[in-house]
């Protein structure tokens, strides 16, 4: 088929390396910039090698059809002829080639590994590293290795990190020559600084400064201008500010995944005459070809998935683009001729930026690929050429989640419900409130209102009801398409039967049942242990029961906030959360005090409490351990005696070592079973009870026991027979004080267990006089001194010329 192609394009100088690296080692990677025809040239060229099919996969929708489009048009033939394409919802089969949707692949695969008919897989677009990429390619590369030796896999990248992907295919890697014309650069920040993106949230401030920037780069070079932005909303946005642009002939279009069809075809088939500025997400970064573009205005946004995978929250977020993705980006105004790019941000920031963009797989919900692995065969995805392997804490709260929709067992290994959820096309959760909503509610409203949750429809409420009647009177075609392909769905059941979304949202979201905190209704707790909240005006305020279909933590939030939920009943949420439930005895250590109770639990929601009458003396113990290790030894009562053992024991733990024991606060919580009968204690309360001196003793071994008072004693005796008092406070020396008259006679300061004590020798009116721990050089050389300093002053006290007389 290429030689029916008259078109040429750079990549065609790489296909004889491309073809001898197939004929050889039958895998190979192509590395190719974005505009030269990897996408369109090089299935055709395998199509005429091979006699199967060549199949292509593609990670995005638009990108499908308008690679389709392209090839079918360099043939000279309808889409549909020997040039087709699929996507969710839609097939035009062809009979040479066919592009595919990644997530289509992977289905294919899961269906028929062998994928009969097919001689040839092309896989690109790789290093954009979504999550179906890496299991199409996964997936292939283990069914080339078990069943088919023949296939041809070829992945593509539009950068030259393709040392991993060769390395997964063991093939080589062919790189093709860049075409690109020089594009210069134009650092173009805000005038004041910006706050960086927040959650989803941008600045409208930096929406301004982009609407600014593409007047300014209409205003200078020719040729149409591609914006860059992170998301719809952002377009639309940028889209008003850009209102008056049409009065002077420029024509202001978008493209992004959620338009129709027509709109995309619109954009990617060339201009109308005028000038244009074309409006887009990331997927014009390099899966399609925008033509005429010479300028390029890029907001420097990049929009992803990502998962608080402790909390069971997923959502979109603002980040800064990469410089890698930058330079994609860039690259666009180079395709047709010497272009520019505007970059909306500084030089000097643009060195901080990450260098490449972290692989989906790092930071999105998996419980889609942890179910396409359990089904494949792998749950642990052992032994699979997975170019990263998924993070342990978000795989691990992936599977949870699946086993606790009942589609993997305790095992892993996928369920035949599984097996039905993983073939519908929709997140696991989606698939689970389908299949298992049709029969409760009806398979019209199921579908309906999954529909609803997957596509994505736009609406301001937070009442899944609302924004479901508003969906049915808009009629919005994209609900509509994604309803028609749902209900087509094999096992789902017959039409409407009584019910409402709550069962549906339910289903899908069994961690997210809530009940309200407090008289207000506005604060919610979640099965799954999360603090959600509604908005100030929210109508659903009141509700006792939400079932949470979306909500979102942004960063520094004390809760998430519900963006999308329905009121439900406290029986459905039972009955929706079976596997949440639990009816056990509790003994624990909670706010303050123990818990003795046989709780009723929804998951993380009390349901119902009644005392233990006589609770497990074991379970009480370790709670009052886990009391004491939260919130320290000051919940004893430590007196005057307590006190001061403990600190004669720590001298002698410093002076002696074992077996004099350690009575810091970490070794006597580690050993507090050895000291402290702890079956006496039932309550906090308790514990202020306890006689903490005689339990210290218990540390000390017998044989020690009876040396406790001689090593360590509370007092010693002055030569004078008074007794003065010891202190311990510091571990390293003992400490006496007392007055300068009432050391004379010693020669030197007593010594406890090895230790001299330090002196602090105190003027008749009890001042602080002298401190020493040699006594006996004191009395040489700093006696004098003290003596004539004080003689005078206390004429009364005796000062004699040698104190140890």
């Amino acid at each position: 088929m290429i030689d029916e192609v008259g078109l040429e394009l750079p990549v065609r100088a790489a296909l004889p390396e491309l073809a001898a690296a197939l004929g050889a080692r039958g895998a190979a990677v192509l590395v190719a910039p974005p505009g030269t025809g990897k996408t369109t040239l090089v299935p055709l060229a395998l199509a005429g090698s091979v006699r199967g099919r060549v199949l292509v996969a593609e990670p995005r929708r638009v990108a499908v059809r308008a690679a389709a489009a392209r090839m079918a048009w360099l043939v000279g033939e309808a889409v549909g002829e020997r040039v087709g394409y699929a996507i969710r919802g839609e097939r035009r089969p062809g009979s040479r080639v066919e592009v595919v949707t990644t997530g289509l692949l992977v289905a294919r695969l899961q269906r028929d590994p062998e994928l009969a008919g097919v001689d040839a897989v092309v896989l690109d677009e790789c290093h954009e590293r979504h999550l179906d990429t890496d299991l199409a390619l996964a997936f292939a590369v283990d069914a080339r290795a078990a069943l088919r030796p023949d296939l041809r896999l070829l992945a593509t990248s539009a950068t030259a990190a393709a040392d991993d992907l060769a390395a997964a295919l063991d093939g080589p890697v062919v790189t093709a020559p860049d075409p690109l014309h020089p594009v210069d650069v134009v650092w173009s920040p805000p005038p004041r600084p910006v706050p960086p993106p927040r959650g989803i949230r941008v600045e409208p401030a930096l929406l301004d400064h982009v609407a600014g920037v593409v007047r300014r780069a209409l205003g200078g070079a020719a040729g149409d201008v591609l914006v860059f932005l992170p998301g719809r909303r952002e377009i639309d946005d940028v889209a008003r500010r850009l209102g008056g642009v049409s009065e002077d002939g420029v024509e202001v279009l978008t493209l992004h995944g959620g338009q129709d069809g027509a709109r995309q075809d619109a954009v990617l088939g060339g201009g109308s005459g005028r000038r244009r500025v074309v409006l887009a997400t990331s997927i014009a970064e390099t899966s399609l070809t925008v033509p005429g573009v010479r300028v390029v205005v890029d907001a420097g946004l990049s929009r992803r998935p990502w998962t608080d995978h402790g909390r069971g929250l997923d959502a979109l977020v603002t980040v800064l683009a990469s410089q890698s993705s930058a330079t994609q980006r860039a690259g666009r105004a180079g395709r047709e001729g010497p272009g520019t790019v505007f970059r909306c941000w500084s030089e000097a920031e643009h060195a901080h930026r990450d260098r490449d963009d972290a692989p989906e797989v790092a930071h999105a919900d998996l419980a889609g690929f942890a179910l396409q692995l359990a089904r494949w065969g792998t749950p642990d995805a052992a032994g699979l050429a997975l170019l990263d392997a998924p993070p342990a804490a978000a795989f691990d709260a992936a599977r949870e989640v699946l086993r606790g929709l009942g589609l993997v067992d305790e095992g892993g290994r996928v369920t035949e419900r599984g097996r039905s959820v993983a073939t519908a096309g929709v997140h696991p959760r989606l698939g689970r409130a389908l299949l298992d909503g049709a029969a409760a509610v009806g398979a019209d409203t199921a579908a309906e209102v999954v529909a609803l949750l997957a596509a994505d429809v736009p609406g301001e409420s937070d009442d899944l009801e609302e924004r479901w009647r508003a969906a049915r009177a808009a009629n919005d075609p994209r609900w509509r398409a994604e309803v028609r392909r749902l209900r087509r769905v094999d096992g789902l059941g017959g039409g409407r039967r009584a019910g409402g979304g709550a069962d549906v949202v339910a289903l899908a979201y069994p961690d997210r049942l809530a009940r309200a905190r407090g008289a207000d209704a506005r604060e919610y707790l979640t099965t799954g242990g999360t603090g959600v909240e509604l908005a100030v005006g929210s109508r659903l305020r009141g509700s006792p029961w939400l079932a949470v279909a979306d909500a979102v933590r942004g960063p520094g939030d004390r809760v998430a906030r519900v963006r999308l939920a329905v009121p439900i009943d406290e029986d459905r949420a039972r009955e929706a959360a079976a596997g949440w439930w639990h009816d056990e005895a509790v003994v624990a250590w909670e706010d303050g005090d123990v818990v003795a109770e046989r709780r009723e639990r929804l998951g993380a929601i009390v349901l119902a409490r009644r005392p233990l009458a006589r609770p497990d003396p074991t379970a009480v113990a370790a709670a009052v351990r886990e009391g004491l290790a939260a919130e320290g030894l000051g919940l004893l009562r430590w007196d005057a005696a307590a006190t001061s053992l403990r600190a004669r024991l720590a001298f002698l733990h410093a002076a002696l070592g074992e077996p004099w024991p350690a009575v810091d606060d970490g070794s006597l919580l580690a050993r507090v079973e050895e000291w402290l009968d702890l079956t006496r204690v039932r309550r906090r309360a308790d514990l202020a009870r306890v006689a903490v001196a005689p339990a210290l003793r218990h540390l000390v071994p017998w044989s020690e026991a009876g040396r406790l008072d001689e090593l360590a004693p509370t007092s010693v005796t002055t030569p004078s027979g008074r007794r003065v008092q010891v202190d311990y406070g510091d571990p390293a020396a003992p400490v006496v004080a007392l007055k300068v008259q009432q050391a004379f006679g010693w020669e030197r300061a007593p010594v406890l267990a090895g230790v001299p004590v330090v002196v602090h020798l105190l003027s008749p009116a009890g001042r602080p006089a002298a401190v020493t721990a040699d006594l006996a050089s004191f009395w040489d050389t700093g006696y004098p001194q003290v003596r004539a300093e004080l003689r005078g002053r206390y004429p009364k006290h005796a000062w004699p010329e040698d104190p140890r007389r």
